[in-house]
């Protein structure tokens, strides 16, 4: 059984007691978590743009949608929230240097990156990536200092079944390896 939730979005339970946690403890715990790594991109102004996910995840088969989160402040996603689509590449274990690049803050992320459109929106796909999703933007939720984004997936697609997925976890990456 579930407890009952007695905070509100402030931090002030319905007691009055003020509940204050720690972020880098917040931080330090959920790294144990481990994530696939994906890079969410779209083209805008004429350019493409991408940022390195860490949240994506699954959230319905009929229709078929997809989330991730990320953070307000972020001015990658500032630019490319108003593209209304975007591709998402879940990369695999040997492009762990494409996600420092697209989680970095330099200007043009996609310099010597090889991609394609994807088949409906044009987004940008990376690559030798494991599989690709290509999404238009269902709606954006806010959650605290990130927006919950949801797509509606129009096409994917896996392209390297035989190699696992990056995985980040403990400030490092990993390989998914499936249990034998």
């Amino acid at each position: 059984m579930a407890a009952e939730d007695t905070s509100d979005p402030s931090g002030t339970r319905s007691d009055g007691a003020v509940v204050e946690v720690d972020p880098s403890v917040f931080r330090s715990v959920l790294g144990h978590l481990p994530t696939g790594v994906t890079v969410v991109a779209c083209e805008a102004g004429g350019r493409p743009l991408g940022l390195t996910v860490g949240s994506f995840f699954s959230v319905s088969l009929d229709p078929p949608l997809v989330g991730f989160c990320v953070s307000r402040t972020s001015s990658t996603w500032s630019v490319m929230a108003g593209a209304g689509a975007f591709g998402v590449s879940v990369l695999a274990e040997d492009q762990h240097e494409t996600s420092g690049r697209f989680a970095s803050r330099v200007e043009d992320k996609f310099a010597g990156i090889s991609w394609e459109p994807a088949p409906v929106t044009g987004s940008p796909l990376i690559h030798q990536a494991v599989a690709h999703l290509d999404c238009e933007l269902h709606d954006v939720f806010p959650a605290g200092d990130h927006d919950v984004v949801i797509g509606r997936v129009l096409a994917l697609e896996v392209h390297r079944a035989d190699v696992g997925a990056l995985v980040f976890a403990r400030g490092g990456y990993h390989r998914h390896q499936p249990l034998d």
